[in-house]
């Protein structure tokens, strides 16, 4: 179990936490990024104490399957972060992303600082109004509480699992997106 904040560490580094669907998805699409030095897929949002990911998926501990990003903000920005996010999962589908379905699921912003909560309204506010998605953004933007890290097998899932038939179903196309529209910022 991790309590954090968004106090930058010795390095410099900062965290993002990110729910945007699978975490095995998010997880991809980030780890791909110049100055992201680190994807942790977790649990974090909901009321039961060290969950695992079998009670995660019954959607009743309140949780959502978010990727924690550290990176480097000397390098990728807290709201470059959210530019990909908005444009490699649909935040317009309230607890739902394709055919994963619940709360578990849920489109979410967990800020870390009064800063990052700043420029998530912002962004969020921008993403609407520039018309990326059809319907209007449901996303939630709340305060990071406890943050709990998923179970070994989840971590760095997408590059372990490749011929796995969900990673070649949704999240090669997630990563094939990514590659399409931010190029530039692709490690």
């Amino acid at each position: 179990m991790t309590q954090t904040n968004n106090q930058p560490t010795p390095d410099g580094l900062e965290k993002a936490t990110l729910g945007a669907g699978c975490f095995w998805c998010v997880e991809a699409v980030f780890q791909r990024l110049k100055g992201v030095t680190k994807v942790e897929s977790g649990y974090t949002g909901g009321n039961t104490k060290n969950p695992t990911y079998r009670e995660i998926c019954t959607g009743t501990t309140g949780h959502a399957e978010v990727a924690q990003v550290t990176f480097d903000p000397k390098i990728i920005s807290f709201a470059e972060l959210l530019e990909v996010f908005w444009r490699t999962h649909d935040p317009t589908t309230l607890n739902r992303q394709g055919n994963d379905v619940g709360t578990q699921y849920r489109s979410a912003i967990f800020y870390h600082s009064e800063e990052q909560r700043k420029i998530a309204e912002k962004s969020k506010k921008d993403a609407d109004a520039a018309g990326i998605w059809a319907n209007k953004i449901v996303t939630e933007i709340t305060p990071l509480g406890v943050y709990y890290p998923a179970e070994d097998s989840h971590q760095n899932y997408y590059n372990n699992n490749r011929k796995q038939g969900y990673c070649v179903y949704v999240i090669d196309p997630k990563v094939e997106k990514l590659k399409k529209n931010f190029a530039d910022k692709l490690k």
